[in-house]
């Protein structure tokens, strides 16, 4: 097989264990090279990202119900037909083909025939495709845009439906992507100057300083920018956590469920690696790895421990980030996954987490310290009212206005958060606050 017959089959192989153990693992796709590694990325995301539409059309061209499929059979189709609708690049004749192939060979010649069968009687009509009509309203939606009935109907009902379907819209389509210049280890002018040089094309942003948008994050992987610490990727929205707690040069500052570390690497930059950061989280594998790219940054007055928050006992410190685990809903342009892995009752597990943690990071303030909360969703049970209830229990904090650390553009709740929205900023969504211990 070919290179990008190699990533068709290997992405089927990650979709099948996706489908099976609830697990995104791309570990399979190391045996290919750069460029079949990131084909598998984008075959995957994309065709989470369109799980349910193909599911559907998959259910119209087959005798055989999608339901009553094995999970290798499902992904082999949804991949095929996708290769078909919406890539462009790809001819018919060669999706059927490869996709065939893959069956015979992962399930035998008669499932090749029904693969065959299927992607041929969707090909003839092609060009007048059906569309789902179902009169469940919630069904429609939710097979229309590919995401949950529970999160379509939270969204509706708190957005409407048309504000909903451009959040939905947004999460099917590519990502924007950023990179940030690390001071640390060269300038932002200069780093500028090195993009142009290799002709990768860029827009600077107006929100925070060192922040690009860029057409793909290839070029900074295959260059080694990222191992010489040159520079990091990460959303813009992500960056505003950091800057919001503004930590200064000499300030004991935590980073609680701290891994990857991309915030401590911003703090260390903010602080000009002066000052102490103690960046906590409980995986022992990712603290390995945020201390690696430590080094690699030059922020080198990043210290790691791991820990349960909740257990943890330290000094108090000057400023305090928790970026909280959460429901990811924020994210789901780049985590297409976290749609099919999350529900009510993974969100009510964490905000109860989410609690705990708030209060396990309080006791860790100083009087007159700071702590910045934030997360990576757009849910108010993990944003504001989290926090309105967290005033509630802890009367030694204060709510601070945002404005003057993020744009303004971003700012929500009265000033008193930030919130961004994929589809109004062109980001990821995310949201937070400024809390000052007072007594």
């Amino acid at each position: 097989m070919d290179t990008e017959a190699s990533a068709r089959s290997v992405s089927v192989e990650i979709l099948i264990d996706f489908d099976e153990n609830n697990v995104l693992d791309y570990s399979v796709a190391n045996q290919l090279d750069s460029r079949g590694r990131a084909e598998v990325r984008e075959y995957v995301q994309n065709i989470l990202r369109r799980r349910s539409y193909l599911d559907f059309l998959i259910d119209e061209f087959s005798n055989v119900k999608i339901a009553e499929m094995k999970s290798s059979l499902k992904n082999i189709l949804r991949l095929g037909i996708y290769d078909m609708i919406f890539m462009d690049s790809t001819p018919d004749y060669a999706a059927i083909n490869e996709s065939v192939e893959i069956a015979k060979i992962k399930l035998g010649s008669r499932t090749g025939d029904l693969t065959n069968a299927i992607m041929r009687n969707l090909q003839r009509d092609i060009d007048n495709l059906p569309k789902p009509s179902f009169e469940d309203r919630t069904r429609l939606v939710a097979t229309t845009f590919s995401h949950p009935e529970w999160l379509v109907k939270r969204w509706t009902e708190r957005f409407g439906e048309r504000e909903a379907f451009q959040l939905m819209q947004a999460n099917n389509k590519r990502p924007a992507y950023f990179i940030r210049a690390n001071n640390l280890r060269t300038k932002t002018k200069n780093f500028k100057l090195r993009m142009t040089k290799h002709d990768i094309a860029f827009t600077e942003s107006d929100w925070l300083p060192g922040y690009f948008e860029v057409d793909s994050v290839a070029p900074f992987i295959t260059k080694g920018w990222l191992q010489k610490g040159f520079c990091q990727i990460q959303d813009i929205a992500a960056g505003f956590a950091p800057f919001l707690l503004d930590p200064q040069s000499g300030e004991d500052v935590y980073d609680l469920c701290a891994a990857p570390g991309t915030k401590s690497v911003v703090m260390s930059d903010l602080m000009n690696a002066e000052g102490s950061i103690l960046a906590v989280d409980i995986s022992s594998e990712r603290l390995d790895k945020l201390a690696e790219s430590a080094l690699s940054y030059h922020a080198e007055n990043i210290r790691v421990r791991r820990a349960d928050v909740t257990e943890l006992e330290l000094d108090e410190a000057d400023a305090v980030l928790l970026d909280a685990p959460c429901t990811g809903t924020g994210v789901l342009s780049k985590r297409a996954d976290l749609r099919w892995r999350r529900d009510q009752e993974g969100l009510d597990n964490a905000v109860e987490q989410q609690a705990k943690l708030l209060d396990s990071a309080a006791k860790m303030v100083k009087v007159g310290g700071r702590l910045v909360y934030s997360t990576c969703s757009l849910e108010e049970e993990e944003n504001m009212e989290q926090v309105m209830n967290f005033l509630d229990r802890n009367e030694n904090f204060e709510i601070q206005p945002v404005e003057g650390y993020v744009p303004d553009e971003v700012i929500a709740h009265g000033g008193l958060a930030y919130q961004t929205f994929p589809h109004k900023h062109g980001c990821d969504g995310h949201f937070g606050v400024l809390l000052k211990r007072v007594n």
